[in-house]
């Protein structure tokens, strides 16, 4: 059977990544689509998901595509009319809207899939097992981008609950939570947040390991030219480096994988496989470390920022 699913929010993350990898996925189609400001090609069109959910009563899930301060109350409008939920990353703005997502989602016997892309990228999971039969000492992370390249015209990532530089950084530990074989914890943040910006651009953390290896972690919006997306592992027997985002691996300074970004498809794949068992999937130990920088890092204002 084919999910006939219904897209919310057509912005430029559903239109360079979500649409291309539902032509590529067997199993999914999108019929629908709910946005106040674009119009999809060959679907039925609404300006908001209550007009779609009442025109398409056979839509078998809803994929959520908007800021995530809007996404939780979207989630539980979907969940409570019985349909699967596909919620882009962040899955919330904050860790208790996306646990009571959980809750209902199984009181519903419906499907949610907190998508965390970068998890999917091509040496992530080779990364993983590498790590597991050894001793980590120390992990060096950074994340530096250009956020008018990524981000342009999106003001609501700089209000509260937009997270800043944290949109990107989440895709990094996201990785490191999913590579790292126990749980990490967070120490202490700083947190640069412009002057005329609720959301920070910069930010350092520190982190742990539960056996106490230090996880230091660089994230910056303010980087033109060439992107780091970089994670360094130094180990008891030897030395791994993730870049390009999760797709290049080295180990020991020799490349073992180097492929290209086919992240959204594998989640698809996913989201298609969850739906048919009825299954959850969302892990919130990334979120909950973006959580703890907001929660104890040290704010610092820094200069203004125009976008």
């Amino acid at each position: 059977m084919t999910i006939r699913a219904g897209l919310v929010g057509l912005g430029k993350i559903a239109r360079d990544q979500h649409l291309p990898a539902i032509e590529k996925t067997a199993g999914i189609e999108v019929v629908a689509v709910a946005s106040r400001n674009a119009q999809g090609e060959g679907v039925s069109n609404y300006p908001n998901l209550d007009a779609m959910l009442a025109g398409e009563p056979e839509l078998d899930a809803v994929i959520l595509c908007q800021p995530p301060q809007v996404r939780y109350q979207a989630a539980r409008q979907a969940i409570l009319a019985g349909k699967h939920v596909f919620l882009e990353k962040p899955p919330g703005a904050t860790v208790s809207e996306v646990e009571a997502l959980v809750a209902l989602a199984k009181a519903r016997n419906v499907t949610l899939y907190a998508s965390w892309h970068s998890r999917y990228a091509a040496a992530v999971a080779q990364a993983k097992a590498w790590l597991a039969s050894r001793t980590i000492e120390r992990i060096d992370i950074q994340w530096r981008e250009d956020v008018r390249h990524w981000h342009p015209g999106q003001p609501w990532i700089w209000e509260a609950g937009g997270f800043g530089v944290f949109d990107p950084g989440i895709n990094a530990l996201s990785i490191l939570t999913e590579i790292v074989p126990e749980p990490v914890t967070l120490l202490s943040a700083s947190l640069e947040v412009p002057q005329n910006k609720d959301a920070p651009i910069g930010a350092a953390l520190k982190m742990a390991t539960a056996s106490g290896a230090p996880v230091e972690a660089v994230f910056d919006w303010r980087q033109t030219g060439p992107q780091t997306w970089d994670i360094a592992v130094e180990t008891g027997n030897g030395r791994l480096l993730l870049s390009e985002g999760g797709n290049m691996l080295r180990l020991d300074g020799e490349v073992q994988v180097k492929a290209p970004d086919e992240e959204y498809p594998a989640m698809y794949r996913r989201f298609v496989q969850l739906t048919a068992d009825k299954a959850i999937d969302a892990d919130i130990a990334p979120l909950r470390l973006v959580a703890d920088a907001f929660l104890c890092g040290r704010h610092c204002p820094t200069t203004a920022f125009e976008d």
